[in-house]
């Protein structure tokens, strides 16, 4: 068995959809590994869109497996949903391709109030959460409180761990949020229910990744961007979830000892959804530019993307801890236009240049980037495949990226859909 990772190295929205589906071609299983439904992949076939939240992006192919690892909070309303809107797009989501494991955390509508009532609660100081009950799920997980898939299997054991978990989530929405109380039983009875329909697709508990052959290919799916991660990212504007590469083999129980391909996600330029500090957004226009020509709105709430330009000190400190073995370059055609591109290549706080990224959030909403300017390649790009065919100026672009994070990139995304890729197959093995 051969394992291969993709996550991305930014604050999320990189086009993993595309990048994982296009691999997904030479692979086996696909497995999600962490996060919730509050990350969005988007996937162009042949001029239909696939919006994905709760399933792996593997679904798009035929005879892949697609794999809810431990590692991830499932909210199974989503996953029923997003199934049956699947389906009317001609695509089939049974137990013969889909498996979930069966100690997966469980979003329960407790968590998704809660989320609600707290992001409210602080008014001037909100993190942007999505509202969909992550963090509080992976809370109660934590504190060994959380409902697993296996449990939604069994009503007397459900009724037994909500009953519990209400006694602690019912005080804290009537008496500090005065909102409406949960009960036991109605919530067993709707999630057992649920559970019905998710029985299926849960797995055995012996199941497991030693069952592939050695010629099996399994990819590893991370859900947002490396800057989000919960001990490495931007705290507290971050998820609730590790988003680092590294934490593949916790999130679906695999041996991570050896990796194949550990491919790095970078836009060619930045995006950031929700609060938190954006040391390169230009809130000018050309941020807005990067917004109009890039579709830059959330794939899960909708929500305009703020933009910015490439930023090379936040990339090298995410780099330096993920081991990349190549990375693949996202939405290049969406800088055709621009006669000058600006790249970040260090930060200056309080009028001093500085070494590496801040872990303080009020040092980074201090930083102000240094930039160099870049001559753009004003063509369109969407048509080609062949990397020696790119613009002079675009070679250079990414030449520059190569040598900055000391990396190569082996895969170049021209477009949105499928076919609108260039692979560099030398610096990728699976090809």
């Amino acid at each position: 068995m051969t394992t291969h990772i993709v996550t991305g190295t930014q604050w999320g929205d990189e086009g993993k959809g595309k990048i994982v589906d296009i691999l997904t071609e030479k692979m086996d299983v696909v497995c999600r590994y962490q996060g919730g439904n509050n990350a969005g992949h988007t996937i162009v076939v042949d001029g239909i869109k696939y919006d994905l939240h709760a399933i792996p992006s593997g679904i798009i192919r035929k005879n892949v497996i697609s794999f809810i690892g431990n590692g991830v909070v499932l909210d199974p309303r989503q996953f029923i949903e997003e199934s049956s809107k699947l389906l009317e797009k001609g695509i089939k989501v049974t137990p013969e391709n889909l498996k979930i494991s069966p100690r997966t955390a469980i979003i329960m509508d407790y968590h998704k109030v809660l989320d609600r009532c707290r992001e409210d609660a602080k008014k001037g100081n909100k993190i942007g959460t999505t509202g969909r009950g992550i963090g509080p799920a992976y809370e109660d997980k934590i504190s060994r409180i959380g409902i697993r898939a296996g449990d939604l299997l069994d009503k007397e054991i459900l009724n037994r761990k909500i009953k519990a978990a209400l006694k602690e989530k019912n005080a804290l929405l009537v008496n500090l949020y005065s909102a409406e109380p949960f009960d036991a039983q109605e919530l067993t009875d709707h999630y057992f229910e649920l559970g019905k329909k998710l029985a299926p697709y849960i797995v055995d508990t012996d199941f497991s990744f030693a069952q592939f052959s050695s010629d099996k290919k399994v990819l590893m799916e991370g859900a947002q961007g490396a800057l989000l991660d919960i001990d490495h990212g931007t705290y507290p504007f971050v998820t609730s979830s590790n988003t680092v590469s590294s934490y593949f083999g916790v999130g679906c129980g695999i041996p991570s000892s050896r990796t194949d391909d550990n491919i790095g996600l970078v836009k060619a330029y930045t995006t950031r959804v929700g609060a938190g500090p954006f040391p390169t957004e230009d809130e000018g226009h050309d941020g807005e530019e990067l917004r109009r020509i890039g579709h830059e709105f959330g794939t899960t709430t909708g929500r305009p993307r703020r933009c910015g330009w490439l930023d090379t000190v936040a990339l090298r400190y995410i780099f330096e801890m993920s081991s990349f073995t190549s990375i693949a370059l996202t939405k290049l055609d969406v800088l055709n236009g621009f006669s000058k591109i600006k790249v970040c290549t260090g930060y200056r706080l309080d009028g001093r240049r500085i070494n590496g990224f801040p872990a303080s959030i009020e040092s980074l909403e201090r930083i102000e980037p240094e930039y160099i300017e870049l001559d753009g390649w004003q063509s369109d790009i969407s048509k080609i495949r062949d990397f020696d065919l790119l613009p002079e100026n675009a070679k250079k672009y990414i030449k520059y990226i190569e040598e900055t994070l000391k990396v190569p990139v082996s895969i170049v995304s021209v477009g949105p859909g499928r076919e609108e890729t260039i692979i560099r197959k030398e610096h990728i093995s699976v090809f």
